[in-house]
This record gives structure tokens, sequence and C-alpha cells, in this order.
């Protein structure tokens, strides 16, 4: 078991950042300011080509932080971010710009990078959460949410189904195609977002991945638009969703 090891802090507008590593995996732990005692955590997983400190990690971090007092995690997938690519991702990059060039469907690339993605990076997250849970601020039986759009989701989907302390998730904009089977596996509270008019995930896949859930409480949040039109007002939305299912009542 790998130890967390903190290697830089920040602190603004009530928020404290603190870069870590688990083993030589890095990530980033956002939390409310100390002294307000142990608080639910939130593990978000960051899209394609995107790092732990994207914009979108860092503002819906600070949401959940700011308005509900939660600890928010992000490690960098395999390839992404701090950690370097493999001749493997740079061949999967390259054949995705190619078709992308060419007006080729980028989905089936997408989803085989992903699951090879996925394959490595679960056992990552549950040695992440191990060493969280480590932290006297987050402790072990805390409440536990995954939060993750588009490659967040492709890992996130095998992570929830075999990892017990996760109670609450919020996915959507990906393929259902790898992800079904493991999806039928999940019966925690789901909040799935999709774009009506995305130009790359089409309309019945994303219903039958949402509909392949096993969940009792589960809601669909469809918008108009394409796919990186994900409206922000869904971060406040996904806000209000761990509020509910990670808060202990008083």
């Amino acid at each position: 078991m790998h130890s967390l090891r903190f290697t830089a802090e920040s602190s603004s507008d009530g928020v404290i950042e603190r870069d870590f590593t688990v083993g030589d995996v890095p990530g980033v732990l956002w939390s409310p300011a100390p002294g307000t005692g142990r608080a639910p955590l939130v593990l978000m997983g960051h899209g394609g080509g995107n790092h732990k400190k994207h914009p979108a990690m860092a503002g819906r971090a600070r949401l959940l932080v700011t308005v509900c007092g939660f600890h928010v995690a992000v490690i960098d997938a395999p390839g992404h971010g701090d950690r370097p690519r493999t001749a493997h991702d740079e061949q999967e990059i390259a054949e995705l710009f190619r078709a992308r060039a060419a007006g080729e469907p980028e989905g089936p690339i997408v989803v085989r990078y992903n699951a090879h993605l996925a394959e490595l990076a679960v056992p990552e997250w549950r040695a992440a959460l191990d060493a969280l849970q480590e932290l006297p601020e987050i402790g072990s039986d805390g409440p536990v949410g995954y939060f993750g759009i588009n490659m967040g989701t492709a890992i996130g989907v095998p992570l929830v189904a075999v990892e017990p302390r996760i109670t609450a998730a919020v996915f959507g904009q990906h393929w259902p195609d790898v992800l079904i089977e493991k999806a039928k596996q999940i019966t925690v509270p789901i909040e799935f977002d999709m774009q009506w008019d995305d130009e790359h995930i089409p309309r019945e896949a994303a219903l039958a991945l949402f509909d392949a859930f096993a969940s009792k409480e589960k809601t669909l949040h469809g918008n108009a638009g394409r796919h990186k039109e994900l409206p922000r007002f869904e971060a406040d939305s996904a806000v209000r969703f761990f509020a509910r299912h990670l808060r202990r009542p008083a």
C-alpha cells in the first residue's frame, strides 16, 4: 500500500489546495479551511486530453468545497497531466487526430483507448482512496462520491462498479459500448448528463447507457446542444446531488 505524500500547498478564498502523490501517481486535494472537522470526499475524474487542475476540475472542486464543505480529489489519468505518455498512448492519440482530420467517427478509437486507460486507472483510484482515507480530516468511514464526465465516465463506471465505498455518482457523455455490463452492476444513486444534439455520441447510445444503470434512484439531464456545450449549471446540479447523498443527517 502506498502512502499519500503532500508536495505543495496553497490557499485562496477559504479553499486549501494540496498537491500530492500516491506512489508515482500525482493528484490534487481541495479542502475546506482547517478546523471544520471531518467531511465527505468527492473523487473527480477529468476528461480526455485534460489534467487534474484543468479549469473545469478546479471550478467544480471549489463549488463542492465552498458550498458543501467537502474534500475533492483528482488524480492525473495515465498518459495525462504530469504523467508520461507511453508509445501506446502516442499511437492512439495519433489515430484519433487522423480520424478527426479525415472526418471519420471518433467513437471507436475513444472507446478503445479509454477502456485501456480505465484498466490502469481503476486500481490507481482505489489506492488513492485508501491513502486519502488515512487523513484524519477524511477518515475511513466517511461518505465518498464520484464525479466524472466524458473520459471521467469511462474510468468512473468500472471504478464505481467495484468500489463499495462510493455511494453516489455523477456520470455522462460517453459511449455505452464497453460500459453497459459494468453499469448493470451499479445500484447507487446516479445523476447522468447528456447533450441532446451531441455530434459524437448518438442520442440512443447515451440513453442506452443511462438505462443500463441498476440504480433505483437515477436522474437523466438532457440538454440541448452539441458535445462541448454542456451547460455550466450542471455543475451546480451536481453539487446539490452530492449534498443530498453525502451529507449525514445532523
